[in-house]
């Protein structure tokens, strides 16, 4: 279940952009974080410092594992064992750091045990599969942002720990829950910090998996770009690893 879709090659769309908007200009891009120094999560604004930085986030592979058809829900877990992921993700143009109301903010990634829904067995685990789980995307809000919970991803033979993105807008919503139409923005993927993807890896479910892990320094995609190349700032839920995170990160993309 090797990802092999633009490995070896490097991502599109790799250009940043600075815009200065005045001394209280918003600061749109975010790194990574350990949960040792969490930061408050942002919700419904958008982050202010003196610097005025917006990045265009580098687009990435696709991947093998896409399905058409995603649920448009703010829960992609369905019952799925794992520890708690939620999603913050801001969308803004790129060229004005100006957020993006209504864009859908679809993601997808394996379970635990590195199995993507639609192709369970890819990873060498049998478990029921029902096409949907950990697939599924939200609206964003009038602030740009989009809130998803899922689960801390898994890993399988050959990629580090992702989770799959694209950044819709102009979509129409479905009478069974889906999209369609609209115009396709972005595809990306979002990582995570290597020290807490190690903290994680040692609590079951995810404990159970027996396939050798990639880190993100072995990973054929990612590229140490940090927040642009979709690294995102992970803040503890709680005391320990299993309460969980939210990840944060702002998507700069091209809107013509």
């Amino acid at each position: 279940m090797t990802d092999t879709s633009g490995a070896g090659t490097n991502p599109i769309g790799r250009r940043t952009v600075l815009i200065a908007t005045g001394t209280t200009a918003a600061v749109l891009a975010v790194g990574a974080a350990a949960p040792e120094a969490p930061t408050t999560a942002t919700t419904g604004t958008t982050p202010a410092a003196a610097a005025a930085v917006c990045t265009l986030t580098k687009e990435m592979t696709e991947g093998p594992y896409y399905l058409d058809g995603a649920l448009v829900r703010a829960d992609v877990t369905e019952g799925k064992a794992g520890i708690p992921l939620k999603l913050a993700l801001t969308v803004v143009n790129d060229s004005t750091c100006a957020v993006i109301p209504n864009a859908l903010v679809e993601i997808w990634h394996c379970d635990a045990l590195g199995e993507y829904s639609g192709y369970v067995g890819n990873n060498g685990h049998s478990e029921p599969d029902d096409g949907t789980f950990l697939r599924g995307g939200v609206l964003t809000n009038a602030a740009g942002l989009a809130n998803i919970t899922t689960i801390y991803p898994g890993w399988y033979r050959g990629r580090c720990v992702h989770i799959h993105v694209k950044v819709h807008t102009g979509v129409t919503l479905t009478s069974n829950g889906s999209f369609t139409g609209g115009q396709e923005l972005h595809t990306g993927q979002l990582f995570i910090d290597e020290a807490i993807t190690t903290a994680v890896a040692k609590i079951s479910p995810y404990s159970t998996n027996t396939v050798t892990r990639t880190t993100l320094a072995q990973d054929s995609v990612y590229d140490d770009g940090g927040a642009a190349s979709g690294l995102m700032t992970l803040t503890a839920l709680g005391s320990s690893t299993s309460s969980g995170y939210t990840g944060t990160l702002t998507l700069g993309v091209q809107q013509s």
